[in-house]
Formats: C-alpha cells, structure tokens, sequence
C-alpha cells in the first residue's frame, strides 16, 4: 500500500512555501519509519518515488475545472503517488507540466519563463491536425505529446473495449433505419459528401445543432438506440482518430456503426472487424444503401458478437486522462525534446 502525503494549504486556500518542504520532511521520515519497522512489506509493495508524483496542469483542458483535491487519482481510479494540481505557484515542485493546446493559442507568453531542471513538459490535444491551428511555433519546447494516436508518449483514447465476463447480447428495440448527430455542418468535408450522396437512396434522420434538433446529454444515447445503423463520421480523416462518434454514439448505444474516418485496418486495430461497417468497402453509396436497407435480421445480430467478450469503457474525464501520465511516468523517455511539434502532429 503506497501511502500519499497531501500537500498542506494554508486557510485561505494556498499552499505556503514553508508548509510544503515541512510536509516533504515530515513524509520523508514517516516513510523512513515504515521502513525501520516493517522492512518485508515495504521492498515488496514500495513505489520507486517514495513522494507523490506532482503533475500540474498549467490550464485545465475544459472550461469548467473539476474538483482535483486529495489524492483523486487513488480515489476515482486507483492510481497511487499521483498528485494533481492547477496551482502555478508549484512549478518549481511540479515533476510534469501539462500543457493543452486550446490553451495555447495566445502564444508562448503564456509559458513559465523558465523550467526546473528534470521537470518534463507535456503537450495535449485530442483534436486532428485538422483542427489543430498555431503549430509552427512549438518547436524545442515539449518533452512529451499526449494525444489519441498510439504513437504518443502517453495514449489517451476516446474509448476502449474492456473484458466483459457476461456473454450476452443486448439489443435495442429499434424503429428506425439510420441516424446521425452532427453539430458542426460543412459542405467541404467529406463527411457531409458521403451523407448527401447516401441520403438519396435511404432516409436518414439528423439530429444535432446543424439540423436545430439538438439532443440533451441524457437523450442522445436514447435517441440513437433506436437506429439500426449510425454514421459514425468523423470531421476529418486522420490515422488513429476515431471519437466519441464509434464509441458513445454507436457501440455504446447499441447500434451498429457505419464509419468514415481512417482506412479499415486502422479501426481493426481498436475494434473487431465484424462490428462495424466502412463506407470504403462498398463501391458506391448506393451499394452502401441497398446493404444497409436489405440486411435480415440474422446478419444484423451478427455485427454485435463482440458484446459477449467486450464493454465500451468511455475516457470522458480529464482527471482519468491526467491521471494516466502517473501510470506511464516511469516508462517516459527521459532527456528528449521534440523539435519540432508541427511536423510530429501533421505527419
């Protein structure tokens, strides 16, 4: 059992620079007591960090911050030495400084001036290069990237698949063909090519901003439950970027995904291949069309067989997100800076 000492914040509501090397003192020989008294347990059970990793997340990913006080990452997640902050004034005590993109775009000015020696850097951002502006000037400054591609130092999916010991099969009663939330409509994408080539031979029912039949947080996996098939579309076309549109809209709400996004190989890599359908394996969207309207009804419960191995597990929280760095820290290359983030990203 690892054992976490909280930082020690004075009444109003910050840490005093005093109060936090006596709280380091003061872990230090408890630890060392612990030690002395029980040498077995600890050898075996024993962190390599026998204080908590700081990480400090220089601006908070979303708009509004979650409560990020105590040792949150044992007690939501079960990660131990973990200890997250928003408190800039840690910097010199930080061992990584997490840095969201959408809260760079100002420009450098919003760094620190100056970074302690072994403190690592982290660049986050679960959008596509596609939308991802203000690149060209990160260059020599992050040591590590923090994205949904799984070459990223630290790999933050939209989803997973989890074992799942039930082996059953649960499917929606349905009263629709095809359905599709889209909030952000661009007739230059190719999502919006595919849906308006598609929508002349089968009708398909648009829900979201871009249709002014928006669908509140709790009626959206409700609504979509209802479609045999969703247009799981991604906004851009990218390696590895596959959203919440696969794992909240479609799989998790029980129907069956049609997909737009990178090559089917690529999603082969996150999913089984026989539980979803690519708009790529047909040759044109009336080929799609006739496949989807004329499929029976034992070919359709074929595509959710993954239910009797796997759950959706949803990353939707931050704090899980941040709390991952912790559970990678000790495998992150040390020393290395990317020179250049612009190139890394588009490529």
């Amino acid at each position: 059992m690892s054992w976490v000492s909280p930082l020690p914040r004075l009444p109003w509501g910050r840490p005093g620079v005093k109060a936090v090397v006596a709280a380091g003192v003061f872990a230090t020989t408890l630890w060392n007591l612990r030690c002395f008294l029980n040498p077995s347990e600890v050898s075996r059970e024993a962190p390599k960090h026998t204080e908590p990793l700081v990480v400090l997340v220089w601006e908070w990913p979303s708009k509004q911050v979650p409560n990020i006080s105590g040792d949150v990452c044992h007690e939501l997640y079960g990660i131990a030495g973990c200890w997250l902050t928003t408190e800039r004034q840690l910097l010199g005590r930080a061992d990584v400084v997490v840095f969201p993109h959408p809260r760079l775009q100002p420009g450098r000015d919003r760094l620190p001036k100056e970074r302690p020696l072994g403190q690592n850097w982290v660049w986050v951002s679960l959008e596509s290069p596609s939308n991802t502006k203000a690149l060209a000037g990160w260059k020599q400054t992050f040591n590590w990237v923090m994205t949904y591609r799984r070459d990223s130092d630290i790999f933050i999916p939209y989803g997973k698949l989890v074992p799942n010991r039930s082996a059953t099969v649960n499917i929606p009663v349905k009263t629709n063909l095809v359905s599709w939330v889209i909030s952000n409509y661009h007739r230059t994408q190719k999502r919006a090519e595919v849906y308006k080539n598609l929508s002349r031979y089968l009708h398909v029912n648009v829900y979201g901003k871009a249709n002014k039949k928006p669908l509140c947080k709790d009626c959206l996996l409700p609504t979509t439950s209802k479609s045999k098939f969703y247009l799981a579309f991604e906004n851009s076309i990218h390696q590895d970027y596959i959203t919440e549109k696969l794992w909240r809209n479609s799989l998790m709400a029980g129907t069956v995904p049609v997909v737009l996004g990178p090559p089917r190989a690529n999603y082969e890599q996150f999913v089984p291949a026989d539980s979803f359908i690519h708009v790529d394996d047909f040759g044109s969207p009336a080929e799609l069309a006739t496949f989807l309207k004329t499929m029976n009804s034992s070919r359709y419960r074929q595509f959710f067989a993954w239910q009797k191995r796997y759950s959706v597990k949803l990353y939707d929280d931050w704090r899980e997100r941040i709390c991952t760095i912790c559970t990678a820290y000790p495998s992150l290359p040390r020393g290395r800076v990317y020179p250049d983030l612009e190139s890394w990203f588009n490529t």
